[in-house]
Parts: C-alpha cells; structure tokens; sequence
C-alpha cells in the first residue's frame, strides 16, 4: 500500500465491491445538516441515512458541522467525506466504506456555509449529537442556562457576530429560515437525554426570546407551525477509535482511512413520528416511527446508559479498563441485572421488557471483539448521571417514604459511591499535578474543580456526598441523610478495590 494511498472517491472503484458505499455519493446532496462530527453519528444517523438513500433512490445527503473541531473537518475534506465503519463481531470484524456524508463545515470559521444550509428549503431535517454539555442547560431550571458564558456572549454577537455554542447557531440559523418563509424543518435530538426533543425545543426557544432581535416573538410564532423538534432514542455502542482500528481498517480496505470508526452490531433508532416535512425513509433500515418514543428512551437511559455508567465508575474503581473486563468479573453480570431490576419499576409501559433488555445488554457488554474504554464511558460524569440515575433514584425514594422497611435503591447507591469514588481520585490527580492527562486515573469531567474541593481534609464521608450531591443540582438528594449515609459506607470497600453488590 502506497503511503499516498488514502481512502477517496478516485479510490473507490479500486475497493472490493463488498467494501464500497451502499449509495453512489455523486448522487447525493445535502438534504440533512448534522451538528457533531463524532465517531458516533458517522457509526449510527449517517448509516441509517446512507441505507435510506440507497434503497429509496432519494437522494439524502448529510453535511456534518463540527462545533470545535476543524481538524476533522478537514480530515474528512481530504478524505471526499468517505470513512470506514468496522462492525466488531465475535466472529470476525466486517469493513465497508460509507458514503452518505457529502459536506463537512466547521461552525466558526464556515458560519456563513452553515447558516445558508438552516435556511435552505432543500434541507428539511437537522439532527444533533453534541452530548449532554452542549445543550448548555440550567441545573435549577432545566432550560437554557443564560448565564454561562459562552450562552451570554452569544446572545451578545447574535445574530452578525460569532457564536460558539451550537444552541445560539441553530437558533440563527432557524430565525433566518423563518424570515424567508423556507418550509418546515424537523430539528432531531440524538443526544442521550430524557426528553431530548423537548429539551432541544426549549433551549433554542429560550435563546430566541432572550435575544435581541426585535422581530423575536414573530420568530417564535412561525417555529410554532414549521420546527418539530422529535425525541429520539439512539442505540449502539461505539468505541473510541485506536491506532490498532486505523490499521486495522487499512489493512481490510488497503488505502488509508484517517476517520475510521468501528462499533456493535447491533444497533436502534427509535424516533417520534412527528415530521411535518420531508424526511429521510429509515425505516427501510429498520428505525421504528412511533407516537410517543418516551418508553423507549428511559429504558435505554436508566438501563443501557445507567448500566454503562455505573459498570465504567465501578469498574475504575476495581482497576479495570474496558466495558468486556468488568464483564468478566465476578459481579459485571450481577450489577447489570441488579440494576435493571432496581430501576424496572420506573419505566413506562409500552417500552421493551426490562428482563429480555437485560439478557441482550449483558451479551452486548460482554462481546469480546469490543474494547470500550471505562475512562470514555465515565467521562462527563456529573452530566451524565443527573439523567441515568438521579430521577430513577428519586422516584424509588418517594417510593419507600411511603412504604417503609428495607433499602430499595442499594444498586443505584453503589454506583453513586463509584462516582464519588472517582471523584476523589479527580482530587488527588488534581493536588498531584497530573490532571486530564494520560496518566490521570479519572475521567474528565466539566464540573471536575468544584467536585474535587468538596473532598476537604477532616470532612465526614457522608457530608463529602452531601457537597458532591450538591455540585449536581441535587440538594433535595443531598439533604436526604439515609441515602449520603449509605453511599458514603460504601466508600471503604471501593477504596480498597472491591466491588460489593
């Protein structure tokens, strides 16, 4: 293999036909704008929409926008916007090529090209996945949070000046299709959140009315009729990518792909059927349309990325470095199951059955041919774990207030001290200089800071969990004394590397 030799559509007649896009990308044009230019989307939304294309004839194209990184712009630019996807089975990895990407722009420098893109009437859907942090939201009024600086200093720029968050972009971008009467757009949350279209809806509507353009609630008015902002549940898990997957998608494809991503087989997208525009036809790829997409999502958030987050914390805690080896412990299957028997008496009906979830979930986790790094898993913690645990815990709390005699939250109270635990090795990275680097034993985390400070010399373990409760907006959690307690006699044993369900 030639080391000028990188994957590129010249390249792709050269390919084994098995290897190739499902779709011709010269046929595509941009129909959809994704912000977020992740191993994520490239491994689940942009499959689903190359496979709708191909065995549609439609010709949906995806122009992704990176909302920081210009790198990947212009990787994936080199690249004609093509990238490998390796499928990790136990039975042998699978290659191909895909094709459905037709455009990459960075937000900032190429603000001009996205905001022409919002108003295209050509595009009629935009989806998102730039994790729980991106949607810049506040703690105590689950909206947009007005005062964080990157949100301020946007509402200050709008709508000439630079902005920087992806909620002030596509606030300006949705305010200048309204002004030019462009029909209906469907704006798609595929971001691990509760209620993510509702969460979406309200961040951007919040950024309109706080702005300063003088035509805001006219602007308003019209979103009202033509923006739907669906919630969605997205399912499939996707590694970070290594310099062993570069190679190894090399070494199938035989030209260099700087962008490869690899993830499960299996994979989900379940999204609200409320389009009132155009859209890409996935469900010929096997996404399910349904009324109310609520069931689905917190079975996938309270179980899946429950189960996630809590095998990454705990996992760290042990030692251990990917999702197989907790797996392979003597307790990995245990908490998976114990978690999601804990957390089942939350869930809606209408979603999948907890049991049969748990079965597939403790397969999935356990696949060998996947490496999923617990540092990725675990990283945003404090974000995360408001949606995964915190309201599951609440609810089963009120619960017992009611119902007194036993403890029905012991699980969720063990991967709140794997949390806390991590925090406290945060501190200790912090106060030994090694911080968010390789050698850092803990997972990053925006909130890092004030978390460590709340591990000050001399405090009792229960009132450390108290102030960590405290960082996440949890007070009422914070002030429940049975729950900090508990959590905090659980600290002992995870200190001393052991796992106890």
């Amino acid at each position: 293999m030639s080391t000028d030799d990188q994957l590129s559509r010249e390249a792709l007649p050269r390919l084994a036909p098995g290897l190739r896009p499902a779709v011709d990308p010269a046929e595509l044009r941009t129909r959809v704008v994704h912000f977020g230019l992740g191993a994520f989307h490239r491994a689940h939304q942009a499959v689903y929409t190359e496979q709708a294309a191909a065995r549609s004839g439609e010709p949906w194209g995806i122009t992704a926008v990176a909302p920081r990184s210009a790198g990947t712009v212009r990787a994936l630019r080199d690249q004609d916007c093509l990238y490998s996807l390796t499928e990790r089975r136990p039975d042998g990895h699978r290659t191909r090529v895909v094709g459905s990407v037709v455009g990459a722009l960075a937000m900032g420098p190429d603000a001009e090209a996205v905001d022409a893109l919002l108003a295209d009437p050509e595009v009629t859907v935009v989806t998102l996945t730039v994790t729980e942090k991106g949607y810049h939201r506040s703690a105590a009024t689950g909206g947009l949070d007005l005062t964080a600086g990157r949100v301020a200093a946007d509402l200050a720029a709008a709508p000439d000046g630079p902005l920087t968050t992806v909620t002030g972009r596509l606030a300006a971008g949705l305010a200048a299709r309204m002004r030019a009467g462009a029909p209906p757009v469907a704006v798609v949350s595929c971001d691990n959140m509760a209620g993510n279209g509702a969460v979406l809806a309200r961040v951007v509507h919040d950024f309109v009315r706080a702005s300063a353009w003088p035509d805001r609630s006219e602007i308003l008015d019209r979103m009202a009729g033509a923006v739907t902002f669906p919630a969605t549940v997205v399912d499939r898990i996707v590694p970070a990518t290594g310099e062993a997957d570069l190679a190894s998608a090399a070494a199938a494809l035989g030209v260099r792909d700087a962008l490869a991503v690899t993830g499960e087989p299996y994979r989900q997208w379940v999204l609200e059927d409320s389009f009132r525009a155009p859209r890409p036809p996935w469900e010929l790829d096997g996404a399910l349309f349904v009324p109310d997409a609520a069931p689905y999502q917190l079975t996938k958030l309270r179980l899946l990325n429950g189960s996630h987050s809590a095998l990454a914390h705990l996992g760290l805690a042990a030692g251990l470095t990917t999702i197989a080896e907790t797996m392979a412990t003597d307790w990995g299957e245990g908490l998976v199951r114990a978690l999601s028997a804990e957390v089942a008496p939350t869930l809606p009906a209408g979603g999948p059955d907890p049991v049969a979830y748990a079965d597939d979930l403790v397969v999935r986790f356990r696949n060998p041919a996947m490496r999923h790094l617990l540092r990725q898993i675990g990283s945003d913690g404090s974000l995360k774990i408001t949606e995964r645990w915190l309201p599951a815990l609440r609810e089963l709390r009120a619960r017992t207030a009611t119902t007194p005699g036993g403890r029905v939250t012991p699980v969720l109270e063990l991967a709140l001290a794997g949390w806390a635990h991590g925090t406290r090795r945060a501190a200790a990275d912090a106060s030994s200089g090694t911080g968010d680097t390789p050698r850092s034993s803990a997972p990053s985390d925006p909130a890092a800071e004030a978390l460590a400070a709340c591990w000050a010399p001399a405090t009792r373990p229960a009132e450390t969990v108290r102030a960590l409760l405290g960082v996440l907006g949890a007070t009422d959690l914070a002030d429940d004394d049975a729950l900090t307690s508990a959590v905090a006699d659980r600290l002992p044993a995870l200190a001393a590397g052991r796992v106890e369900i």
